[in-house]
C-alpha cells in the first residue's frame, strides 16, 4: 500500500524560503515517480517538480526552475521540495503524489497516490 504525507508548509514573506517534506511508504518499481503539485484557489492543480525514485532524475516546471529543488533520501523514504526566492504567486496548497509513470509525466491525473496537502502562503 503506497502512502505519502506532506509537512512543512507555512507563512513566509516574499523572497523567503521553505522546505516541504514528504514521507513515503510502499514505493516500489511499480511506483517509480514521486512528484510535487500545487493548487491555488480557483485554479487547476499543476505540476511543480517530479523525481524518479530509483535514479533521482528530476524535472521542474519552468516557473520554479532555479528557485525550487526536488530531492529524495531513498534510505529514509523521504522526499523534499526546497523552495527559495518565494513569490506571492507560489501561494497554494502543495501536494506530494506518487505514480506508476515516468518522471517527465506532469499530468496530475496520472498519479494515483496523494497526500492531504500542506498550505504555503507567501506574503508580499
Amino acid at each position: 500500500q503506497v502512502q505519502v504525507a506532506e509537512s512543512g508548509g507555512g507563512l513566509v514573506q516574499a523572497g523567503g524560503s521553505l522546505t516541504l517534506s514528504c514521507a513515503a511508504s510502499g514505493l516500489s518499481s511499480a511506483t517509480p515517480t514521486l512528484g510535487w503539485f500545487r493548487q491555488a484557489p480557483g485554479k487547476e492543480r499543476e505540476f511543480v517538480a517530479t523525481i524518479n525514485w530509483r535514479v533521482g532524475r528530476t524535472y521542474h516546471r519552468d516557473s520554479v526552475r532555479g528557485r525550487f529543488t526536488i530531492s529524495r533520501d531513498s534510505a529514509k523514504n523521504m522526499a523534499f521540495l526546497q523552495m527559495n526566492s518565494l513569490k506571492p504567486e507560489d501561494t497554494a496548497v502543495y501536494y506530494c503524489a506518487a505514480g506508476r509513470v515516468d518522471f517527465w509525466n506532469t499530468n496530475p491525473r496520472q498519479y494515483a497516490y496523494w497526500g492531504q496537502g500542506t498550505q504555503v502562503t507567501v506574503s508580499s
